[in-house]
């Protein structure tokens, strides 16, 4: 608290106005990471919890200079279903536990060789429509919670953005609390909200944490690594892609300072935190930086008094039953402003380094990198059929990796970035 006091007397932000803007953050933050553990049977006491503490854990690595929130990553949903289901919970953490290992091992590297490289391989060319991917990418998920009930997603929407143009003052940079308070009542008027959850949910009650150590057997523990550790590729590619999308909104190059290897190490030690207790790997979110562009406030102090909010929440078991009751609804029309934003801060990119779509070495590298982003394509590495291929099955411990891996698949903005960074190292540059 001293040092939150010590901070907050630097900035310019009075501590009633930074409590609210923490709670715009976890607001936005908190059904995407309560969402994950939900689908792959891990608590979400837990991972409220080591969200929390990663965002600050992150925050300490990366000086303080980041407002990036931490929260449970889509990426690992598959493997950790798929390893806790053949391998065992503790097995499945073990994985997640080595995946935040080779983010820090990678952090380690790019300390070593530095960043000159991403000049290369990223210009803006590549960078501003895989920024664009990634807001336009959760386009259906924010049309999927929009559409349970299209009236309140469509109040709640009006509600932000006449706030957020026409608001004075404090409402002025909380348009999204706004919205989403107003939606919610609307919701609770028209009979929607489902209050039961939070007359059933005790007021203080200790996350069930779970360990690493009560791992029975260290061979379902290297299958599982097998299994979820490779997934660190495809997540550290999402991650430059957040960096670079969050260098853009506050207009700062978090890439040079503290640097992508801070930052790597940051997620990374948030993830080795979070599965050591039982949550699920951590990454940053994209939401939080749509109301970090919304709102024009960059203070990454706002960040972690959000932090500190959902680190008291997991304990409070009725607030986290309140924020679940929020109607899918709701906040439909809030993230259809808020993945809208991301994408618009990927054109602004090109935009703003005059890269000309006339020439048609650049018209087709955004547009091969939008489709790739957008559309699903699926790559696949079946590590299996690749054994075969090279008739490797002989060696035995390529073929244990192999069955215990089967398939690695990139989609998204991971493979849309990869796709961008190779065409625009195969076609000759244009004069």
């Amino acid at each position: 608290m001293k040092l939150i006091k010590s901070r907050l007397r630097e900035s310019d932000l009075s501590m009633s106005r930074l409590i609210i803007l923490g709670i715009q953050h976890l607001f936005a933050m908190f059904g995407a990471t309560v969402l994950v553990p939900s689908l792959t049977g891990l608590n979400p006491g837990v991972a409220l919890f080591t969200s929390g503490v990663g965002t600050i854990i992150f925050h300490l690595i990366t000086k303080g200079q980041v407002p990036a929130y931490l929260g449970s990553s889509f990426a690992f949903i598959g493997p950790i279903i798929a390893a806790k289901k053949s391998y065992g919970v503790p097995a499945a953490l073990l994985g997640c536990f080595v995946a935040g290992v080779i983010y820090f091992i990678m952090s380690v590297v790019i300390r070593k060789i530095g960043t000159d490289f991403i000049d290369d391989y990223l210009p803006p060319v590549v960078v501003g429509p895989v920024i664009m991917t990634i807001g336009l990418g959760l386009a259906p998920t924010a049309k999927d919670m929009a559409m349970t009930n299209l009236p309140i997603a469509i109040f709640t929407l009006a509600v932000t953005i006449l706030v957020s143009v026409l608001g004075k003052g404090i409402f002025k940079v909380i348009p999204i609390l706004i919205g989403i308070i107003s939606g919610y009542l609307l919701a609770l008027v028209t009979g929607v909200v489902d209050t039961s959850l939070i007359m059933e949910a005790s007021w203080l009650a200790v996350p069930d944490f779970n360990s690493v150590f009560n791992l029975k057997s260290w061979g379902d523990g290297i299958s599982a690594i097998a299994l979820i550790g490779p997934i660190a590729i495809v997540t550290m590619v999402e991650h430059l892609g957040d960096m670079l999308a969050l260098s853009k909104t506050v207009e700062e190059d978090f890439i040079e300072d503290p640097g992508l290897h801070r930052t790597l190490m940051g997620d990374g030690v948030a993830t080795m935190f979070a599965s050591f207790l039982g949550g699920p790997p951590n990454t940053t979110y994209g939401e939080n930086i749509g109301v970090l562009a919304i709102t024009g406030v960059h203070n990454p102090l706002i960040i972690e008094v959000a932090a500190i909010f959902v680190i008291a929440i997991s304990f409070v078991e009725k607030m986290g039953a309140l924020i679940r009751t929020i109607p899918q609804s709701v906040m439909g029309g809030i993230v259809i402003l808020l993945f809208g934003m991301i994408a618009s801060i990927g054109l602004r990119t090109l935009i703003e380094n005059e890269v000309d779509l006339s020439e048609n070495r650049n018209l087709v590298i955004v547009s091969t990198i939008l489709v790739t982003g957008i559309s699903g394509i699926v790559f696949k590495i079946n590590f299996v059929d690749l054994a075969k291929l090279l008739n490797l099955n002989g060696i035995a411990i390529i073929k244990n990796f192999a069955n215990a891996v089967k398939v690695i698949k990139f989609e998204g903005m991971g493979l849309a970035a990869i796709v961008g960074i190779v065409i625009n190292l195969i076609l000759p540059s244009e004069k």
